[in-house]
């Protein structure tokens, strides 16, 4: 796979908006960094002045995501069919837990990449869960 194709190799930086709201209308916010490899995007954050750290590890079934402040654990991601974008994956929350946990990565005709979460429903519904908008830096 090679999503992140002439993103290899670079650095960026920007603002992580964090929502917590269960209406999704208020977001915290804070700075972020990406650092994006051959298969792999690391990033960093921090919340209530604590640093986070997390990772989107792309391969061939889907991806392995990892942060610190998220899941406790690697969540396993498939590929999703027909996404738009540079990638985009899904998962659960875990084998007895129906809600849906989807990542997607993209890059804006300004340059800005943009590192998306979302929270899927059992039910369907969508919700903002975190955006990360960072420029070349």
């Amino acid at each position: 796979m090679n999503a992140l194709g002439s993103l290899q190799g670079t650095g960026w930086a920007g603002t992580k908006e964090l929502w917590l709201d269960p209406l999704g209308n208020e977001a915290t916010t804070c700075p972020c960094t990406m650092r994006v490899d051959a298969n792999v995007i690391r990033y960093t954050w921090t919340y209530e002045g604590k640093a986070q750290e997390g990772s989107v590890t792309l391969h061939k079934e889907g991806a392995d995501f990892t942060d610190t402040w998220h899941s406790a654990g690697v969540m396993r991601c498939r590929l999703s069919d027909g996404a738009g974008g540079l990638f985009q994956v899904q998962g659960t929350y875990g084998p007895d837990n129906d809600w849906g946990w989807r990542i997607g990565v993209s890059e804006r005709p300004s340059g800005e990449v943009v590192l998306q979460m979302t929270n899927v429903a059992p039910w369907g519904e969508e919700g903002r869960a975190v955006r990360m908008v960072c420029n070349r830096g």
